[in-house]
């Protein structure tokens, strides 16, 4: 979940274009994340999001009592940020439970009256940016660690619609929990094969006089023209036979039956090294 996913937003008056939207905090979605993982969620993600809500809230009524929460909201969602961070192995301890005991406690050690917003402000830096820090260390690593890498010098191809397909690739795959999850990351690896389709493929090198351009969809047979003309020879038979196999992976994982994280990681790990592969032969 994203921090926008928190928030319901309606009009003050629907039947009004230049009434304003209201925001109220969706509590049953806050419950349900203090409760356990939900399903087809990032719960990292929606822990890092939780994290950043919670401390805007309670910056925002450090500072100037300015906030879309309400005192119960500012209860709610501390204790399930604590329920959160306590299944992830994180201590989170802050010395009030709502607005009105932050006010009390912020009376208490010196950082109310003039000047008082700033000091205010650091109190809940204090608490909430350590928890940041591991979240977001976290996350940086489960991104790198859930799909193969290239070796090659560049954390990205260069080639713009292929890493988008990738990082789309990756973020589904992170939140896959089902089959029908599953399946979507096949699918979205044959969408990495045809970018890489459309990006190497040059009809005026790699189709032969008189027939017609392959479409975009026969990945095995563009990506494989290509290697054949820069990867000509026997010697070079295993790597132009590279793409078939992953063409052929990422199409059965796409209408499997069966498909899990093992079959639909092994499908994503294949498209994004031969990705790297194609990337570094136009090198």
């Amino acid at each position: 979940m994203q921090v926008s996913d928190f928030w319901i937003e309606d009009p003050t008056d629907p039947s009004d274009p230049w009434s304003h939207t209201q925001r109220t905090l969706d509590l049953d979605k806050v419950k349900a994340l203090a409760r356990g993982p939900v399903a087809g969620d990032d719960d990292l993600a929606s822990a890092l999001s939780l994290t950043r809500l919670v401390a805007d809230a309670y910056r925002a009524w450090g500072t100037d009592k300015v906030t879309d929460f309400s005192r119960e909201d500012s209860r709610v969602a501390l204790r399930a940020l604590k329920m959160v961070l306590e299944r992830r192995g994180i201590a989170f301890e802050v010395p009030w439970r709502d607005f009105e005991t932050f006010q009390s406690y912020w009376t208490g050690v010196g950082a109310s009256g003039e000047g008082g917003w700033q000091k205010r402000r650091d109190i809940v830096a204090k608490h909430f940016e350590p928890v940041l820090d591991v979240l977001e260390r976290a996350e940086e690593a489960q991104f790198r660690a859930e799909l193969a890498e290239g070796v090659s010098p560049r954390p990205i191809t260069g080639w713009p619609r292929v890493d988008e397909e990738i990082a789309g690739l990756r973020a589904r795959f992170r939140t896959a929990t089902e089959l029908q999850d599953y399946r979507d990351c096949g699918n979205r690896s044959v969408a990495v094969l045809e970018a890489l389709s459309t990006t190497v493929y040059d009809p005026s090198k790699h189709c032969p006089d008189g027939m017609s351009e392959p479409p975009i969809d026969k990945t095995d047979v563009r990506i494989g023209a290509y290697l054949s003309e820069r990867l000509a020879g026997r010697e070079n038979e295993e790597l132009r036979g590279l793409a078939k196999k992953a063409s052929a992976l990422a199409h059965k994982v796409k209408h499997s039956p069966r498909a899990d994280r093992t079959s639909a990681g092994i499908a994503a790990d294949s498209v994004i090294l031969l990705a790297h592969i194609l990337r570094r032969l136009a090198d």
